[in-house]
């Protein structure tokens, strides 16, 4: 059965498709169809195509538009006519990933408060953290930025009242139900509980961002010496 499908105008150089009211792995792999649909299709006038958990965003360019009529009219009728025949597709297989974490003390400053505050060990908020396989609902926030679905209730946390101005590359870290990885040194206001040696974002890559929507994760917990190692044999290569 076709989900919902609403086009919407976002300021006047983009629309946004909505497929879903809440976040789910079927919508976002639905957004994820959509995206790719429009994106091989080329249409005239579209810039850029960005898939989130329940829509995608399209730039476009509304001189490129403008002879055929009001741009936002024009693109919502090709959009309708392209995207009414992809209900039957699948969405773009994703990949499976380990992401090895070494979490609490220098790591992952807030691991421990947090645990305290649920009455949990340090050792078993680390334990219910690497339990789900996650599903990665979109890409946000900075380059590579993975937003990760799936994280227990138990360790759901807001965010910081006061971000912190630096946030160590790698840190693992909650952010409400989500749990993200800091693809490099940014500002950040989620509770940091470890930190992967992984490279995230590398722009000598292809694509640059190691996850894309789409793709699940799972999480191992290292010792220290593991990750000092790990990340002094990324620097050296």
């Amino acid at each position: 059965m076709p989900g919902r499908l609403d086009i919407l105008p976002l300021g006047d150089r983009a629309l946004v498709v909505e497929v879903a009211d809440s976040v789910s792995e079927a919508a976002t792999g639905r957004a994820r169809r959509l995206a790719e649909r429009v994106t091989h299709a080329c249409l005239r006038g579209v810039r850029e195509v960005v898939p989130a958990f329940c829509s995608i965003t399209v730039h476009y360019d509304p001189v490129a538009l403008c002879p055929q009529g009001p741009p936002f009219e024009v693109l919502r009728a090709r959009l309708q006519g392209l995207l009414a025949g992809a209900e039957d597709e699948g969405p773009p297989p994703g990949k499976e990933l380990e992401i090895p974490v070494c979490y609490g003390g220098d790591y992952g400053e807030d691991l421990a408060a947090l645990a305290q505050a649920r009455e949990m060990a340090p050792s078993r908020f680390v334990e219910l953290h690497c339990a789900p396989t996650y599903f990665v609902g979109m890409l946000g926030f900075a380059p590579g930025f993975p937003y990760l679905v799936g994280l227990d209730q138990r360790l759901i946390a807001p965010r910081r009242a006061t971000p912190r101005p630096r946030v160590p590359a790698g840190s693992v870290a909650i952010g409400g139900e989500h749990t993200g990885i800091y693809p490099f040194e940014s500002p950040g206001g989620w509770h940091l509980i470890g930190r992967t040696p992984l490279s995230l974002f590398a722009l000598e890559r292809d694509p640059p961002s190691l996850l894309q929507a789409g793709d699940r994760v799972r999480f191992v917990p290292i010792a220290p010496g593991e990750f000092e190692r790990a990340a002094g044999e990324r620097t050296r290569a």
